[in-house]
């Protein structure tokens, strides 16, 4: 209703005042956010780096970062490679050793343009979440409204739901794990692809039980963007989010680069280096076919880095930012490595999952990697991000299956180690603040607690006053004289923890506000901290 209504409005002219009025009061009554934002029961402040020399001390580190690449480079016999740090959406430092084409001793530069392989998921999984955002399809969709040749696809139990989008999106569609067989279809047709279908493929899992990383699935999607744009997702893409995102030098097809800026792949043998042909376009391009370079990627990854953190900025990308964190966030778990080792021998636990179209890691220090990796004969790629950093890193090599991303871990847990890097840190919320001066002045006695409108309706039923009371002036004793309230240090909006520092001992207090239009304390908890 309010989409007609607003056809209306939008040729408000062509109608009488009286019409024109009524509706607009019409819609005011309805409460349509296209006239009445809807109103903001608080305010928010996104969280930022708190330190003024970060960006110096990255930039510090550079050499250090050349040094690691060309030790990896060497030791790993890449003909040629190329790399690009990213920080806060800039491409701050670049760098590239060794040729792009063996035979005419090409030079690899920032502006070489290799196969990025399955880098090109996330680009294949961004156009379904436009689609999506635009009412054009759902993830939840079954699959084979969009390709009627899956509805004769016998899956594995009788018992297995239908194959959706986001079973495609996650690799939970059952599909078996097909490294390195996909790579060899990339300039496949959409026929063949089909023929594949009607055939009967073969399945090692029900669909949404479980990861299993699907070359098919993803070009699957590929070929649901063409149903539902009408358009080939190479020429969708391109249009939507390549050309948008000013990355005019990319490609699908490697006949449309120009030789001295494409870097041809190889294979390491018996210590000499043997060219591997490059395939053409086709329908498996959508899993892993665009070929870029690292300043038109560079783009990307700032676009992706841009989505964080979630704020009240103009948002006017080629996909939204709600959408973009959708992309990164961890929906299908697919693995854990308890006994993880970074480059540099530090160990730290690691859980990793996917999610629509890019990998999710967090390691044992609570940190978040958000990326890809590409692999196909003749070429690795890897980009990585950390999005509560800002920091995030992109290389290509034109070796078989070059394995970039140790490479690119390195580098990111090298700056946050050296630089000592912290994440965004989030300012305390007005009434975060308030609670805390208010709670403060009612310690540790809880003097008439009950009767002042601080604490939430099931604080009291919840806690003893007497036992809290009691609990809290014991620890008074303990600490001494209050010296100094420290700030409250937010977990988020409505929960947060303070210091208090004693003569004697410190006193840590945590509150949760309740989900109020004014928003009261819930829980309380306060203990002795070390000193």
């Amino acid at each position: 209703m309010y989409l007609r209504h607003l056809s209306l409005y939008s040729k408000a002219e062509t109608y009488p005042p009286s019409i024109v009025k009524n509706l607009i009061l019409s819609l005011v009554l309805l409460g349509s956010t296209a006239l009445v934002a809807p109103a903001r029961a608080q305010s928010y402040q996104p969280p930022v780096f708190t330190d003024e020399a970060r960006i110096n001390k990255i930039e510090a580190l550079f050499p250090v970062i050349d040094q690691l690449f060309e030790e990896y480079g060497d030791k790993n016999h890449f003909p040629g490679y190329t790399y690009g740090l990213v920080v806060d959406g800039k491409l701050v430092h670049t760098n590239s050793k060794g040729v792009a084409n063996v035979d005419k001793k090409t030079p690899a530069t920032t502006q070489s343009l290799f196969r990025v392989a399955s880098m090109s998921k996330s680009f294949t999984t961004m156009a379904i979440l436009q689609l999506r955002d635009a009412g054009k399809l759902s993830l939840d969709d079954r699959a084979d409204t969009y390709i009627p040749e899956m509805k004769s696809l016998k899956l594995l139990t009788t018992d297995s739901p239908p194959i959706t989008l986001r079973h495609l999106m996650t690799h939970a569609a059952g599909f078996p794990e097909d490294n390195p067989w996909g790579d060899r279809q990339l300039d496949a047709t959409n026929q063949e692809l089909l023929t594949l279908i009607k055939s009967q493929v073969s399945f090692s899992n029900a669909p949404g039980v479980t990861y299993e990383y699907s070359n098919l699935g993803v070009t699957l999607l590929g070929y649901i963007i063409e149903k539902v744009s009408g358009k080939s997702y190479q020429q969708y893409i391109t249009e939507n989010i390549l050309l948008p995102l000013g990355m005019t030098h990319s490609k699908w097809e490697y006949s449309e680069v120009p030789a001295a800026q494409l870097a041809l792949g190889y294979q390491w043998n018996e210590g000499t280096w043997t060219s591997v042909p490059l395939l053409h376009d086709g329908a498996y391009g959508a899993m892993g076919g665009l070929i870029s370079s690292i300043e038109d990627y560079a783009k990307y990854m700032a676009f992706h880095m841009a989505a964080w953190p979630p704020r009240d900025e103009t948002d006017n990308g080629p996909l939204q930012r709600s959408s973009l964190r959708e992309m990164h966030h961890p929906w299908n778990i697919s693995g854990m490595n308890p006994d993880f080792t970074y480059p540099s021998g530090r160990h730290c636990g690691i859980v990793s999952a996917y999610c629509y179209g890019l990998g999710w890691l967090r390691d044992c220090e609570g940190r978040e990697y958000v990326g890809h990796s590409g692999g196909l004969p003749g070429f690795g790629s890897n980009w990585r991000f950390l999005p509560e950093y800002g920091i995030g890193i992109v290389s290509f090599a034109n070796r078989t299956y070059a394995p970039m991303t140790p490479i690119n871990l390195q580098v990111l847990d090298t700056l946050i180690v050296k630089a000592g890097l912290k994440p965004r840190q989030l300012p305390a919320s007005a009434i975060l603040v308030q609670r805390q001066k208010e709670l403060t002045q009612l310690l540790p006695d809880f003097k008439n607690a009950e009767s002042t409108g601080l604490f939430a309706d099931n604080f009291f039923d919840d806690y003893s006053i007497d036992a809290v009371t009691k609990e809290t002036k014991a620890l008074f004793e303990k600490a001494g004289r209050i010296t100094q309230v420290k700030a409250i240090v937010p977990e988020n909006q409505l929960r947060g923890t303070y210091i208090l520092e004693g003569e004697k001992a410190d006193l840590a207090v945590t509150l949760t506000l309740s989900p109020e239009n004014k928003p009261l304390i819930q829980s309380y908890r306060i203990q002795e901290v070390e000193k």
